[in-house]
């Protein structure tokens, strides 16, 4: 039978379905036993699912909207123009996890723009069977490509003609039968019903439209109840994603499929499926060796034996992945989720630096020195840690004798595991690392097992690049945060100071909160201020802000000079970001200092008999709002023994916290510990601060104390 005729613009007019037909058409074609057709969403990156056809949609549910982003073949095939073939379970494995862990079955995938030399119009897909050639044929790329060149034309003149074209029904197979016992004759039907053995017809969709009377006996449900439902909806002791997941891999893989399944209170049936494209016949049976197998065991030690990992047990993976933020929040969720998943008992996460290959972590390993002695090995020594970390092809090794035989050089470096899984880590297209997952006993990796772990590979491989970056990106924030602050603190004679700098829990952990010590003749002077945001320009400006204070104050300006000077600096750099501040000049030997005050939180002050007062300072408007705002000063008594706590508002805000009882239990605190050392009372201030603990802001802290002379 001849494949059905492209529509022409006729036939567009007249309303027949273009998209469906087309894709009709270039299934029969190329033998495809399912598809869909994209279409560009209006006014924005995204393609949206118009039609399907083979099976339901529900399969493709989680890509019903693409981004043209993301790592998925339709997408790809946008972005390249180009024709994007996936060969089968471990391919697509490899490449998409993100679709294999929805899908994990054997089946090839090719996926074409749709697209003039000006235009993309959308994207198409067609499926095979697991049995499918790992290659496409120059015949099938032909048909693919042709049709698709002819459907982008259809659309290009619909467009021309403002005609739009949208979505339309799909084509999947209806029901075989809506009345169980009707197989077209009535001999056909006895026959059937003479059967030992259940017998039961899936529509695409699940839903029983056949079922014979041994499978309603065998299933223990009314014939009647079975038709039109999901017999995992309908018998209860079926309602288990693996029996739906069986569905799903005969259908889309086209093969036998085959399971048991235990009915209470103790009898093991067997199911076997024969799928087509238009359904599945379901075989059902006594499992008696599976249930003789069973019943010899003791039942007080019997426990289920766990499937590898589920799809929902993956999809929380993916998700718990994706909450990772640095390379040891990685390794620690591997460790913690996928190992135990996978029955490993020990992982390793290795990466490369400079042409040699890097640790990045591990668990499970007894003498930690059994991998530490990889770390640096270079990129072309010949190991399984770094062939698959060059090729990108996972590597499976069934017991210690097969791994010593491919690398003899290894047995010299025992580990205690007997099998073991080197899964490469591959993101945006690059290796970023390798899983090695270690097994205490030989283990087989049976086909099925191989896809899944790679799979998982390609998850462990996105979040471990987001990790490295996150890492990077860290570095390179704390690097710049410690760059801009005093590297020491040099305090005049009869001060004694100390310092902490508290980062906020999100974001770049980079901020704008800034103290110093300028150690001027014959006063010193401290100051201690916050620039609002947290990213590098709020820590650029901070760093500007700090040397101009520090400017202003060697060529010998008053305090209230120094607040106005760097008042007009702020707004002369035009940053549109406010800043809060306190400037001390002291004067240690008359046993006072002189305050100035623009915006900040009021500082402390803990006298020698430990009494504590919130001082209430004269003061100004925030930094870089008014270029003529005045900043008063006031002279605070600092005798010897007192101790002023200068902060930022981290160290007193926080959500659902009033400041005023904040800065009550600060003050108490501030009593309690008054008479420890510098050093320690700050510790001991942002380690007991409500705030500082949840840290949604930065703290910085900057305590002096006034010593008794000699």
């Amino acid at each position: 039978m001849g494949a059905p005729p492209v529509p022409a613009a006729d036939d567009v007019r007249a309303g027949r379905p273009v998209l469906s037909l087309a894709l009709a058409s270039m299934m029969e074609k190329v033998h495809a036993h399912s598809g869909g057709v994209y279409l560009m969403a209006a006014g924005e990156p995204v393609l949206e699912m118009a039609v399907t056809a083979g099976l339901p949609r529900a399969f493709a549910a989680p890509w019903e909207r693409v981004g043209l982003s993301a790592p998925i073949p339709v997408a790809e095939a946008v972005r390249g123009r180009r024709l994007v073939w996936v060969g089968g379970e471990e391919d697509m494995a490899r490449r998409y996890p993100r679709i294999a862990v929805v899908l994990p079955y054997p089946f090839a995938l090719a996926a074409l723009p749709v697209a003039t030399a000006d235009t993309v119009y959308g994207a198409v897909y067609v499926t095979w069977p697991g049995s499918h050639p790992t290659v496409l044929s120059d015949r099938e790329r032909e048909a693919l490509t042709s049709a698709c060149r002819r459907l982008a034309v259809r659309l290009e003149r619909a467009a021309r003609e403002n005609r739009a074209l949208g979505a339309e029904p799909d084509l999947v197979a209806a029901p075989a039968s809506e009345v169980a016992g009707t197989l077209g004759t009535v001999e056909a039907s006895r026959m059937v019903a003479r059967l030992p053995y259940g017998l039961v017809s899936l529509d695409l969709h699940g839903r029983v439209a056949f079922a014979n009377a041994a499978a309603a006996e065998l299933l223990g449900v009314k014939a009647g109840d079975l038709l039109g439902t999901q017999p995992w909806v309908s018998v209860p002791w079926l309602n288990d994603p693996m029996y739906e997941d069986r569905y799903r891999a005969a259908l889309i893989s086209q093969h036998v499929t085959s399971f048991v399944a235990l009915k209470p209170p103790g009898d093991w049936l067997s199911f076997r499926m024969y799928p087509s494209t238009t359904g599945l016949t379901t075989r059902i049976s006594r499992a008696r060796a599976v249930a003789e197998m069973v019943g010899a065991l003791p039942r007080a030690d019997t426990a289920p034996v766990p499937r590898l990992v589920t799809i929902s047990q993956v999809l929380s993976l993916s998700g718990a992945l994706t909450e990772a933020a640095g390379v040891q929040d990685v390794v620690q969720l591997v460790a913690d989720d996928v190992a135990p998943a996978v029955g490993s008992q020990a992982l390793v996460v290795l990466g490369s630096r400079g042409g040699r290959l890097h640790v990045l972590g591990h668990r499970g390993y007894e003498d930690p020195q059994a991998v530490e002695r990889f770390d640096g090995l270079p990129l072309a020594e010949r190991t399984p840690g770094t062939h698959v970390l060059n090729t990108g092809v996972p590597a499976f090794f069934e017991s210690r004798q097969q791994l010593d035989r491919l690398y003899p050089g290894r047995s010299d470096t025992p580990d205690g595991f007997a099998a073991w899984a080197y899964l490469p880590l591959i993101a945006s297209g690059r290796p970023v690392g390798t899983c090695v997952l270690a097994y205490a006993e030989p283990h087989a990796f049976p086909a099925d097992e191989r896809a899944v772990l790679t799979s998982l590979g390609g998850l462990i491989a996105q979040a471990l690049e987001r990790a490295l970056l996150y890492d990077a990106k860290n570095q390179l924030a704390h690097g710049l945060q410690a760059a801009l602050l005093p590297h020491t603190l040099a305090p005049p004679a009869g001060i004694e100071a100390a310092a902490r700098y508290l980062p906020a829990m999100h974001g770049m952990e980079i901020g704008g909160d800034f103290y110093d010590l300028v150690p001027t003749r014959p006063l010193a002077a401290a100051v201690i201020g916050d620039v609002q945001g947290h990213n590098v320009t709020a820590a650029g400006l901070m760093g500007q802000i700090r040397t101009g204070v520090r400017a202003f104050t060697t060529v010998g300006q008053a305090p209230e000079e120094v607040m106005r000077s760097t008042n007009r600096l702020l707004i002369d750099f035009g940053a549109d970001l406010f800043a809060s501040c306190l400037y001390l000049r002291l004067d240690p030997e008359r046993g006072r200092a002189v305050m100035a005050r623009a915006g900040h939180p009021p500082p402390l002050l803990r006298r020698p008999d430990g009494r504590v007062r919130v001082l209430d300072l004269a003061g100004g408007p925030l930094l870089g709002i008014d270029a003529e705002a005045t900043y008063p000063t006031t002279e605070v008594a600092l005798t010897p023994g007192s101790v002023l706590a200068l902060y930022t508002d981290g160290l007193v805000e926080s959500p659902g916290v009033d400041i005023e009882d904040a800065l009550v239990d600060l003050g108490e605190l501030l009593a309690e510990n008054g008479d420890q050392p510098l050093d320690k009372l700050a510790d001991t201030l942002v380690r007991h601060s409500a705030a500082a603990q949840e840290r949604v802001d930065d703290v910085a802290v900057l305590l002096l104390r006034a010593q008794p002379d000699g």
